[in-house]
């Protein structure tokens, strides 16, 4: 495990809240000069800390108005079923997140869609009709805090 100081977490506050930023930015924003700031972020993404930067992107503008949490419970468990669960449910691309969990469900999805009746179509051609599926939750996102 890297040891962090205080600049370190700063670093990771600022690009947490943007990762876009570039060293400069950054630096200004705590007070390091730019090769500081950047020999520091190099740093931390040499030493895993940092895993990457991604871009975040407005659902909305791009049609997909609806967001849909499923938990998913695989009928049949076994490391092939999970393999292959896994393997079916990340080719779909309106799935944007699978997080294997432990709980009443094997799995959380986060699926987007255009609207209603798109997200029944995704779950009755896509979703149901993956390996392994039993049993279905879904919760449709009505407002995200924070």
């Amino acid at each position: 495990m890297m040891e962090l100081d205080d600049k370190d977490r700063a670093i990771i506050r600022v690009l947490k809240g943007d990762g876009g930023l570039n060293a400069g930015e950054v630096g200004k924003a705590i007070g390091l000069t730019q090769p500081a700031a950047w020999r520091r972020i190099k740093r931390l993404e040499q030493g895993g800390v940092i895993l990457g930067r991604r871009v975040q992107l407005n659902k909305g503008a791009l049609g997909f108005d609806v967001v849909v949490y499923l938990g998913v419970k695989l009928a049949a468990k076994g490391r092939v079923g999970l393999e292959d669960f896994e393997r079916a449910v990340c080719a779909i691309p309106e799935v944007q997140l699978v997080q294997h969990v432990l709980g009443i469900y094997d799995y959380r999805l986060k699926v987007v869609a255009r609207d209603l009746s798109d997200f029944e179509r995704i779950l009755r051609r896509r979703i149901m009709t993956l390996p392994g599926v039993g049993e279905v939750e879904s919760n449709v996102m009505l407002s995200e805090v924070g």
